[in-house]
């Protein structure tokens, strides 16, 4: 005697079966954006903007970071490190991958919480700053001394809290000349505002080889660690 199945336990066969299917192809097309978003160097959301208080919403049209994959970092950029001394930015290439991070020291939030995630992200890697990569950090308000430097890097040097880091961590101010440039070139755009005396600015940092080229994008105020090590490997 042949088995009888009816329409209604067919029809849930089916559905079963082609829902299975579905959640397989969200699966296969999830990895494959994640593979490509990695392969082209971004990781996490899009990056997160600050607006100063008074500012318009006009202002964050020309605030964002436009990636320049495998771009050059100027080298021959002049900045003045914390202790006040004249530096070439190529002074801290050639040798390991570099830490790109654009803040100013005196934002009221979120410059803070790059620094926060990056010194997190830091703490939790094996690697050591100065030893298998530097950070460079650079004031992107032309306004700020040597001073407002070295007091940002002495506050992160405590909370990172490993034998010589001071000399694999450097905290940099500009003239609005080399402050443009590099801004330019890594594509971090960013607007001041006049009334609240304040920038608005996206949050992210950047990796780029021992060469000066830049090979990944960190969106956001957290980087997760094992893919930095990866990016610095």
């Amino acid at each position: 005697m042949s088995s009888f199945q009816s329409p209604v336990s067919s029809f849930q066969t089916a559905g079963r079966r082609y829902g299975l299917i579905a959640r397989c192809l969200v699966l296969i097309v999830s990895c494959l954006l994640l593979a490509a978003q990695q392969a082209f160097g971004q990781y996490g959301r899009p990056p997160e903007s600050s607006l100063p208080q008074g500012g318009t919403p006009d202002m964050l049209k020309s605030v964002g970071i436009e990636q320049r994959l495998h771009e050059q970092v100027p080298l021959d950029l002049k900045f003045q490190d914390e202790s006040g001394r004249e530096v070439r930015l190529g002074e801290y290439f050639g040798k390991k991958p570099v830490v790109i991070s654009l803040v100013y020291y005196n934002c009221p939030m979120l410059c803070n919480q790059v620094l926060n995630g990056l010194v997190g992200t830091m703490q939790a890697l094996k690697f050591n700053a100065g030893q298998e990569y530097e950070v460079v950090t650079v004031s992107f308000d032309p306004r700020e001394t040597p001073i407002d430097a070295g007091q940002k890097k002495a506050t992160y040097l405590k909370r990172y809290g490993r034998a010589g880091a001071a000399e694999g961590w450097h905290f940099l101010v500009g003239s609005p000349e080399s402050i443009k440039a590099l801004t330019d070139a890594v594509g971090f755009h960013y607007a001041f505002d006049e009334k609240s005396n304040q920038f608005a600015h996206a949050s992210a940092i950047m990796l780029a080889t021992p060469e000066g080229k830049l090979s990944h994008y960190f969106y956001g105020i957290e980087y997760a660690p094992k893919d930095v090590r990866l990016g610095l490997v």
